[in-house]
């Protein structure tokens, strides 16, 4: 059974993608099954250029085949911030909770109480044999200063599509309608194509 590295140490994501993956004749691996790794040096200028980075330097430091997405927030707003950022929105040693302070404080600096807003994810597969699939998703929404759910990770509880937030969701309501749960489903339906047919 082909062996794929989900190449991030966020509980929250491995969680989803192994979710995501569950059906394909797959063993679903995480970094931390190869004791300390270095940090991949995210330094692209858009979520598909990260995505890239981490997918190929994760699978050359593993042997393996590798998954890795690069994700974030973009609010109209703030002019499209936190973007590429949105993990480290509040600095060097950010959290969920410090980067979603920093959400609120420019939100408040900007005079609003909400703004339009959308989650974009970048989803690449790179192979040992250099095969490589790239896969996106978008979600559009609504970004308040009202916290709401316990479920999500991240900016989700702040992160409005309709009347819930992201945080508000079950995994599968999430999976559903989310940027990261469009990209996945379109990149299990490639990796079919690459690794057979799904087991049934």
């Amino acid at each position: 059974m082909k062996k794929i590295v989900i190449a991030t140490k966020n509980k929250g994501k491995l969680r989803e993608m192994t979710n995501a993956f569950r059906d394909l004749p797959v063993k679903v691996l995480s970094l931390s099954d190869f004791g300390e790794l270095p940090e991949a040096v995210e330094d692209g200028k858009t979520f598909e250029e990260n995505a890239r980075i981490k997918a190929r330097f994760y699978c050359e430091k593993t042997g393996c085949a590798c998954i890795a997405d690069d994700s974030g927030l973009e609010v109209a707003v703030l002019g499209g911030a936190p973007g590429v950022h949105s993990a480290r929105f509040s600095g060097t040693h950010a959290d969920d909770a410090t980067n979603n302070a920093k959400l609120l404080q420019e939100l408040e600096r900007a005079g609003v109480e909400e703004s339009p807003a959308d989650y974009r994810c970048a989803l690449v597969f790179h192979d040992v044999d250099g095969t490589e699939i790239l896969t996106e998703g978008r979600c559009d929404g609504v970004v308040g200063k009202i916290a709401r759910g316990t479920n999500g990770f991240g900016y989700d509880p702040y992160f409005y599509v309709g009347n819930r937030t992201i945080a508000e969701m079950s995994l599968e309501e999430k999976d559903g309608i989310s940027h990261r749960g469009e990209a996945l489903h379109k990149m299990v339906e490639r990796l079919c194509d690459v690794l057979g047919e799904v087991n049934t």
